[in-house]
């Protein structure tokens, strides 16, 4: 099989979607590739920009959190092709509904965590006052 300019080594897939190796050869044992990875000669891995850009649609997806078979399950149905968008639909809103309830639990923490800051940054500022040196007035500050 002739490589064309197109085509991707498993370690330029992996430097440009942040997988590992070992992640990528994980992702298709668990089938969430669109089409099959092809083999060129020696049976070395060969990837497309298809193959890149479905990924970044799996990295982004995990990391929001979907559970890896509910990628499966997306990537099943976007290989099935038209007719399932009902579906398809389902599980992005299921999974919309996590992320945004992900979001609120992160929005408490983050409150939480601007507030001790302010504490802190109040403590330290008013430290700062009363440790100036007696003699010196507003005009040194």
């Amino acid at each position: 099989m002739p490589q064309t300019p197109s085509d991707l080594t498993i370690g330029q897939v992996a430097e440009r979607t942040g997988l590992s190796v070992h992640a990528l050869r994980f992702y298709e044992r668990e089938g969430l590739f669109i089409s099959p990875v092809r083999r060129g000669p020696g049976g070395r891995r060969v990837y497309t920009e298809d193959d890149v850009d479905w990924l970044t649609v799996c990295v982004i997806l995990r990391a929001s959190g979907m559970p890896l078979p509910a990628i499966r399950r997306y990537t099943e149905l976007v290989r099935e092709g038209d007719g399932n968008e009902k579906e398809r639909l389902a599980l992005m809103r299921r999974h919309q509904e996590r992320v945004t309830a992900q979001i609120a639990d992160l929005t408490r923490c983050l409150d939480l965590v601007n507030h001790k800051v302010g504490v802190y940054e109040d403590i330290l500022a008013d430290q700062a006052a009363t440790c100036r040196p007696a003699g010196r007035g507003a005009v040194d500050s």
